[in-house]
């Protein structure tokens, strides 16, 4: 079946492409551009005028629930809130019950996921077995199964000498091993910032160098491996400086940051808003603007969602009772159209570090939009306004930090593999 997408502004970050045109799909492909696509016969004609052809967004962290957690979310109400929000591709941590560290979880997954054909789902398997930091997983089996990094997601690996070992054995393979850094003994019941807010509203903080210094041993342990390292969800101007350094001494290390501390900073926590309880928590102000200026800088390389749905009776605590994470696939598109406009970058820049970066990172070959890409497209209006209201989200979770916010950016229609699997209110 041949798809002809019609004058829309296509946008290809990996080439810098940013022009009016035509876009042709056959089969599971992008076959053509402009001149060459606008003359086909198509089965199937899309009018993108007006609309931005982007390649799919690539969400390196979305956590889907299932194993486990299907009280939170299931598989399918996270797959449509993907699509709905442009997300052809995401890569899910391995902190389910149980995690994912063996090949037949990480298959049934895998299985599950192709079967309601909407968004590709890439598992990325436990370094330890049950997240424990005890004993490594086997990691060659499960990268069979189809995991493409391993991590240890939200639970710090305190024991250097596992951290050692697991790099070591990753690196023998070529396995990127993807990790936050955090000093557990310095985190350790900490709920928010460590700061002037935690003080005045009494919450246990966490400081900034339980990143830095967390960072410093992992980044010594690259030295010593060379492995490659995936630095998850950093939070700290701090942590910046020391990912900017370590890339000019050509290190094979690579770094994200959470949308959500992007735009938000410990004020936001208001009056104990129990939508901000992150980890790592939001930090100051000086540390969300360094971030933005290394996305701006290319020092970050990547924006995820870092989607954590969360049933509403575990917000409704108290803030450092409550349960931690946001929702995010279906705000990631209209959150990073948010920081280009105020960051002032051209749109093909912003969208790389959702789209081609984030393909690099995961080692997958979409995020572009050129003759022989696979057809995962996002066709979006960034001009249209709506108003976030937890009703109108497809993903299970509801907690969100930017309820209410006007935000800019819906997806018209979503495709992957060349078929429509999202289609929105038009025009």
């Amino acid at each position: 079946m041949k798809t002809l997408i019609k004058g829309g502004r296509v946008i290809d970050p990996a080439s810098g492409r940013d022009a009016i045109g035509d876009v042709l799909v056959e089969g599971e492909r992008i076959v053509a551009l402009d001149a060459a696509a606008g003359g086909a016969a198509a089965d199937k004609i899309i009018d993108a005028k007006g609309l931005v052809v982007a390649p799919g967004l690539v969400d390196i962290c979305a956590r889907l629930r299932e194993p486990g957690f299907e009280y939170k979310a299931t598989l399918e109400s996270e797959m449509h809130a993907a699509v709905a929000g442009g997300v052809t591709s995401l890569a899910c941590p391995p902190d389910t019950d149980p995690p994912l560290d063996e090949p037949g979880l990480v298959d049934m997954l895998r299985r599950r996921a192709k079967a309601l054909t909407q968004a590709r789902l890439y598992p990325i398997g436990a370094l330890t077995v049950k997240l424990e930091g005890e004993r490594l997983t086997e990691m060659a089996e499960l990268h069979e199964s189809g995991c493409l990094a391993f991590t240890q997601a939200n639970v710090p690996l305190d024991d250097t000498q596992v951290l050692w070992r697991a790099l070591q054995y990753a690196g023998t393979f070529g396995f990127p091993v993807w990790l936050r850094a955090e000093d557990l003994s310095l985190s350790r019941d900490g709920v928010a910032h460590d700061g002037e807010v935690a003080t005045r509203l009494g919450l246990q903080g966490i400081p900034a160098f339980a990143e830095t210094i967390a960072l410093g041993k992992l980044l010594l342990l690259v030295r010593a491996t060379g492995t490659r390292l995936h630095v998850c969800r950093i939070s700290t101007a701090g942590a910046v400086e020391m990912i900017r350094a370590a890339k000019a001494e050509k290190l094979p290390v690579t770094c994200d940051v959470g949308i959500h501390h992007v735009h938000l900073s410990e004020m936001d926590l208001g009056y104990f808003d129990s939508h901000c309880h992150l980890v790592p928590p939001l930090r100051s102000l000086r540390d969300r603007d360094a971030l933005r200026a290394g996305l701006a800088d290319g020092t970050i390389d990547v924006i995820c969602s870092d989607h954590t749905p969360v049933d509403e009776d575990a917000k409704q605590m108290p803030f450092s009772e409550s349960e931690v994470g946001a929702t995010g696939l279906e705000l990631l598109l209209p959150l990073t159209l948010k920081w280009a406009a105020e960051a002032k970058l051209p749109l093909a820049r912003a969208l790389a570090k959702v789209t081609s970066d984030a393909a690099r990172v995961l080692g997958v070959k979409s995020g572009r939009v050129e003759p022989g890409a696979p057809a995962d497209l996002a066709i979006f209006d960034a001009g249209a306004h709506f108003r976030v209201v937890p009703e109108a989200l497809k993903s299970q979770g509801k907690n969100t930090p930017f309820i209410g916010y006007e935000l800019a950016g819906q997806v018209r229609y979503t495709l992957v593999d060349g078929s429509v699997v999202y289609a929105g209110a038009q025009k």
